[in-house]
């Protein structure tokens, strides 16, 4: 049924994918060293010999949103002394931006929902940017930041609607579903807590039997099988884990909304502020640049680590430096493994029991993000008005956010907009995610190209025409996936080895900034203790 209604609404586009695009589109690959990562997983410099060892007191390896958290909580304690290593030439990891025809815009993750209580690490850095503060006695954000409205709209039967719930036209069956799931929700709420980061709630039996069970197969138990809420529930899912509803546990479909506001059916009192979201036109790469910018010398990119190692009186760190072309050995007292946990288990040496059941049990979804530069603005379809993010029903994408949304002067002009395809398994791509990674390595950038313009010239015929530029930003190990029983399996690992703090958003088995961030900052407080 929903292949049947997008084939419907854009028989017309969907011809383009085996035609030639509009001429004068340029672009390309960007954002990620593909050669860098398949080298240590190829293990060509392990058995490089060191050109030069230096010695700091801590060495945090992979400078992702963990690791700059780290880095960050050294500061605080007062640790100057450490070195920070990323592979890329940015750090940052699936949280960057970058810039396409002279405009900024997201390489990967773009807003932050206002944090809860439970993730006070978080409150504390918005404070320290100068994000939220108290006034008369309660926190309020730097509506400057916040996302601007309209926030977010559906292409849904020809027209935009306003959220992305499908609403236009659906029946009574449907809007009753709406509203037991949202009654669900609730009464799951109230039964278990749900927190962000997950280390803050303990794995009552509830959470357990729910991350026992596929989402898909908890709600055919709950008799909601209704298409629309389906195609929304995979569509969230697909959005933060890059996975659908039949690939990913009941616990993570219920997390999605139990950890934050809730579920609202059509009609239900609400004061609004659970859409509140934090956002930039180069998305979450604003926050990682700040946390980046005090680092100064002690932040080293370009560096693969290939070896960690715990030895007498503390811990080596062995990296290729891919400017330099050559390998360095750092010692220090304690090291940060701020890197995913398959990669992780791979480098460090004599890996504890605990790392390789999280290696092993853990799986990451592939991912895309294209940015296309627009010369001028789109032509709209009825309904509801351009917003920040906007998706097609139906699509394989998860439709694209537009990077002048937040910008204060109305002028129309040029704009970058920031498709997000996930190649994680879903009703879309049947194949596993290691299918998907060979077709995201293998395929051309003009196949992602092709299906971008195919997708959304079905709500933008004239997209094609006014494109001159798309870069695409591949991650092959994106995100990781919350399968069903993962969390039993990982949950209650522990993330220190001796000498070695592991700090990563995979421990939490699922990619979001709070649990990235968290995690990063609690290991940076251990190691300057």
């Amino acid at each position: 049924m929903r292949r049947r209604d997008f084939l419907g609404a854009g028989a017309g586009a969907l011809a383009l994918a085996g035609c030639d695009a509009p001429p004068g589109i340029e672009g390309g690959f960007t954002g990620i060293d593909v050669t860098r990562g398949h080298a240590l997983r190829d293990g060509r410099w392990r058995d490089a010999a060191p050109a030069e060892t230096r010695r700091t007191r801590v060495v945090i390896a992979g400078g992702g949103v963990a690791g700059l958290a780290a880095a960050r909580a050294l500061r605080l304690a007062g640790v100057d002394d450490f070195a920070l290593l990323e592979l890329e030439d940015e750090a940052g990891g699936n949280a960057r931006g970058g810039r396409v025809g002279g405009l900024a815009c997201p390489l990967g993750a773009h807003y932050l929902p206002t944090p809860g209580d439970d993730a006070h690490e978080v409150q504390d850095l918005l404070e320290e940017l100068g994000l939220r503060r108290r006034v008369a006695g309660r926190w309020e954000y730097d509506e400057r930041h916040l996302c601007h409205s309209p926030q977010e709209r559906l292409f849904f039967r020809g027209e935009w609607q306003d959220g992305l719930l499908p609403l236009h036209g659906v029946d009574e069956a449907t809007l009753a579903q709406y509203r037991r799931f949202a009654q669900r929700v609730d009464a799951l709420r109230r039964a278990a807590h749900f927190a962000i980061p997950t280390l803050r709630a303990p794995l009552a039996p509830l959470l357990l039997e729910l991350d026992a069970l596929p989402f898909a197969a908890w709600l055919d138990r709950e008799g909601l099988s209704d298409p629309h809420l389906r195609w929304y529930l995979d569509y969230c899912c697909r959005d933060d884990y890059g996975a659908g509803i039949a690939h990913v546990s009941a616990w993570a479909g219920i997390h999605y909304f139990a950890s934050r506001h809730g579920f609202h059916a059509p009609g239900e009192d609400d004061d609004g502020e659970r859409d509140a979201v934090l956002t930039w036109p180069e998305g979450n790469g604003w926050l990682t640049r700040r946390l980046a910018a005090p680092l100064g010398e002690r932040l080293h990119a370009g560096q693969v680590a290939v070896r960690i190692a715990e030895v007498r009186g503390g811990v080596e760190v062995d990296a290729w430096d891919a400017r330099a072309q050559r390998l360095v050995r750092w010692q220090a007292a304690q090291a940060v493994v701020a890197l995913p946990v398959f990669v992780a288990a791979r480098i460090v040496e004599g890996a504890p029991p605990f790392l390789r059941e999280a290696a092993a049990r853990v799986r990451h979804a592939p991912w895309l993000v294209a940015n296309v530069h627009l010369r001028a603005p789109l032509q709209d379809r009825p309904g509801a008005a351009p917003s920040w993010d906007n998706v097609v029903y139906g699509a394989r994408g998860l439709g694209y956010v537009d990077a002048n949304h937040q910008a204060l002067d109305p002028t129309p002009r040029a704009t970058v907009l920031s498709w997000y395809r996930p190649l994680g398994p879903s009703a879309f791509d049947g194949a596993d995610a290691a299918e998907g990674r060979r077709r995201l390595l293998d395929a051309p950038w003009t196949a992602w190209r092709d299906e971008l313009l195919a997708e959304l010239a079905v709500p933008h015929p004239d997209l094609p025409r006014l494109a001159t530029r798309i870069e695409i930003t591949r991650y092959g190990h994106a995100m990781a996936m919350p399968t069903p029983g993962l969390l039993a399996r990982i949950g209650g690992l522990p993330h220190r080895a001796g000498r070695l703090l592991f700090a990563h958003a995979d421990w939490s088995g699922y990619s979001i900034f709070e649990e990235a961030f968290t995690r990063g900052h609690l290991a940076g407080t251990l190691a300057a203790a």
